[in-house]
């Protein structure tokens, strides 16, 4: 299929990619129409055009990033994970229209063959088929074509903002910037009996605006807009302000605080600069509010991707129900998408229509139409993923399944599934050219295409599961690396034990002690094999504090403390249901690293949340855990969210007979010793020597570089540190 790419260097393609699979209970559409957003796209676009200096000027939260990345993993490794994301395209558009191709087997709201309207930047792209969550996608009813359709999403933005708005019948609104989203707030607002001023810079725009409500036009430059808001409300000013305009500028904010009578409210849809003066502010007692995107649910990944609705008792106007709302209003005729619709352009021809934007040309509703014509085909539907449960520790399986250490045969390739940027940067890198490459598998298609050009993989596919199924083109099945989102390792691992691959998953292994079982179970009968991607014991610094270890007598003490930082409740590892959390999800490394030094079996482990997990991340964050091992030794680990960017990320501390050692960041490693103090020096957490190892292992060249049985130890002692934190005591592990 063929899909808009835009390069971080300017250049935009339409380059033909994999077709994408249903997300769990979505559907995959093939797309008819969709809108190009002349503003919010081309500034996109814009960006994308600028050097790296303006890019940092832009974005000086990603500026921190990279610095945080170069403090912690040195700078070659952050200039890396730059140049990734420079090379790497991202997918156009958001608000899109179509005919349902394929149901996921746990849906019951939509069937084959639908029209159905959809939205969302992750999913809605510019591209002739999209995976669309069930959620973000609405039936079209009867009277509605599917160009219309093909606007609801901008439009539920615009009926997000008149919601966040509250008017009431006869208010005054001043609607600055008379963009499609300005336009559509003009329209909706005369709709609901405002009376509205649309205001501009462009005088081509004073028609527009009339011909969907606005009962009078000012543009700026030809007309004084405080004489003209004074002459229009009396002298009182406007009873609220909508602000739909995209600059850096201050100038709309204080124009629309000027405009404001006595406690009126703004409303800021816009991305758009906002300072308050504080005396006028402070004088009218205004009430600044925010629009965000379509409406309750956005950014709520339990939401949009889990299928969690809000009941409508709470939440009556979720972006879905936005989306049936904006619906009604075209099958009405309410909404004026025929005076906004500037053009229609066939989707092969998109190229050009964004150079004509890029050059100034006057548009506001650009529809792409994709000229599909016939009925969409039916195939089969997956199956809906297994819930999760969390039986006792005590209860886990422990007989670890055999395990052969060398490979008697090189594997004839290498498939992988998840090409997000860790693996681009962390993993892949250090694979290629040392073994075959095989087929690329990402949910997003413009990206695993991306990386089968990059990496020269011979294939590209969306489908983790067809892929998995499906017998091997040479009859000998490949290795596979498994780097997609933690909830999904296990159904893979599983998938690919049964066909007998050799396995490398990012950690966790798991997210529950059933699927452990269930991997032990299949493991035993299967000819393959299972790495984690425990990198830190594979560091050179990590391997030189191991041979100071062994040349010590005796129990040692280790204290592993890290500074994570606080978790963006937007991330997806604050998904419970995705990541596991961060214990399970990153933790781990921690705890696995303990049974590294040491060399043996934990027997004990107690521990406790350092904050309450209640409230909006209600699961552990900051986290200290203390483990016994076997011969004595003791692991602290102290796990924590809270302290100071300028504090090292990862600090281990070693104390043993006549020595002690400390590694920062894994980049310093200082042995004190027989009072001397030696250090040595390493780059890098493990990514390229573990991959170096576990390469020359698919070679036939050398044994398995982390068995089985020790991944899982560790993956035993993190499920135990979880049960420590339920119960409130200390966990035995089972011997």
């Amino acid at each position: 299929m063929l899909q808009i790419a835009q390069y971080q260097d300017g250049r935009m393609e339409l380059q033909e990619v994999p077709e994408p699979t249903p997300p769990p209970a979505g559907i995959l559409v093939r797309v008819t129409h969709s809108v190009i957003s002349a503003g919010t796209e081309k500034m996109k676009v814009e960006q994308a055009k600028m050097n790296l200096l303006q890019k940092a000027r832009a974005r000086p939260d990603q500026v921190r990033k990279v610095l945080d990345t170069a403090r912690n993993l040195g700078w070659k490794a952050a200039i890396e994970k730059v140049r990734n994301r420079l090379e790497t395209p991202s997918p156009l558009g958001y608000s899109a229209a179509g005919i349902v191709q394929e149901v996921h087997s746990a849906n019951t709201r939509f069937r084959v063959g639908d029209r159905v309207a959809c939205g969302g930047a992750e999913c809605a792209f510019h591209a002739e088929f999209i995976a669309i969550p069930d959620l973000l996608a609405a039936k079209v009813p009867e009277g509605v074509e599917n160009w219309q359709a093909a606007y609801t999403t901008i439009a539920s933005i615009a009926l997000q903002t008149v919601r966040q708005l509250e008017p009431r019948l006869g208010d005054r609104v001043l609607v600055i910037g008379q963009g499609l989203v300005g336009l559509l707030v003009t329209n909706l607002l005369a709709a609901n009996g405002c009376r509205v001023l649309a205001v501009d810079l462009a005088e081509p725009r004073r028609a527009v605006a009339q011909s969907v409500g606005a009962e009078q036009v000012v543009i700026l430059g030809r007309q004084n807009l405080a004489d003209e808001v004074r002459l229009w409300t009396e002298g009182y000013g406007v009873d609220a302000v909508v602000l739909a305009t995209a600059t850096s500028s201050n100038t709309p904010t204080e124009q629309a605080i000027d405009a404001c009578r006595d406690r009126a409210r703004i409303v800021v849809v816009g991305n758009t600069h906002v300072e308050l003066p504080w005396k006028t502010t402070y004088e009218k007692e205004l009430e600044i509010r925010y629009s965000r995107s379509y409406g309750p649910g956005r950014y709520d990944p339990s939401y949009e991707w889990g299928g969690a609705d809000y009941p409508i008792g709470h939440v009556r106007w979720t972006e879905q129900r936005n989306f049936d709302a904006c619906l009604h209003l075209m099958r009405t005729g309410t909404l004026r998408l025929d005076t906004l619709t500037t053009r229609r352009v066939p989707f092969r021809d998109c190229l050009a229509a964004y150079r004509e934007l890029a050059a100034g040309s006057p548009e506001i509703g650009v529809v792409l139409d994709y000229q599909v014509s016939g009925s969409p085909s039916t195939t089969t539907p997956q199956t809906a993923p297994s819930p999760n449960s969390k039986p006792s520790v005590g209860n886990a399986e422990r007989r670890v399944p055999a395990f052969a250490p060398r490979r008697t045969s090189a594997v004839p390739h290498l498939d992988v599934i998840g090409a997000g940027n860790f693996a681009r940067t962390m993993l892949l890198p250090h694979l290629q050219g040392r073994i075959p490459f095989g087929t690329i598998v990402n949910n997003t298609a413009l990206s695993a295409t991306h990386v089968q050009a990059k990496f020269a993989f011979t294939a590209s596919k969306t489908d983790g599961k067809a892929l998995l199924e499906a017998p091997s083109p040479s009859g000998t099945p490949g290795a596979v690396l498994i780097a997609t989102r933690h909830h999904l390792h296990a159904p893979f691992i599983l998938a690919a034990l049964a066909q007998g691959r050799d396995i490398f998953v990012e950690k966790p292994l798991c997210l529950t002690l059933e699927e452990l079982t269930a991997i032990d179970a299949t493991l035993r009968q299967s000819k393959g094999s299972i790495q984690v991607g425990f990198n830190r014991r594979f560091a050179p610094v990590a391997t030189e504090l191991k041979r100071v270890i062994n040349a010590a007598p005796g129990p040692k003490t280790a204290s592993f403390r890290v500074m994570a930082g606080k978790l963006d409740p937007a991330h997806w590892y604050a998904n419970l249901d995705e990541s596991g959390g961060r214990v399970l999800g990153e933790a781990c490394h921690f705890l696995d690293f303990f049974c590294f030094l040491f060399g043996s079996a934990p027997v004990r482990v107690s521990a406790q949340t350092v904050w309450p997990a209640t409230g909006r991340s209600p699961f552990p964050d900051s986290v200290t855990a203390q483990v016994e091992f076997a011969d004595g030794s003791s692991g602290q680990l102290v796990y924590s969210a809270e302290g100071d960017s300028t504090w090292p990320k990862e600090v281990c501390t070693v104390f043993g007979a006549g020595f002690v050692a400390e590694i920062e960041n894994f980049q310093e490693l200082v042995v004190h010793r027989g009072r001397k103090t030696v250090k040595h020096t390493g780059q890098g957490k493990g990514h390229k020597e573990q991959m170096s190892a576990w390469s020359a292992y698919l070679r036939a060249e050398a044994d398995h570089p982390l068995p089985y049985a020790q991944s899982r130890q560790s993956m035993a002692l993190t499920f135990a540190t979880l049960e420590a934190i339920r119960t409130g005591a200390s966990v035995t592990l089972p011997p």
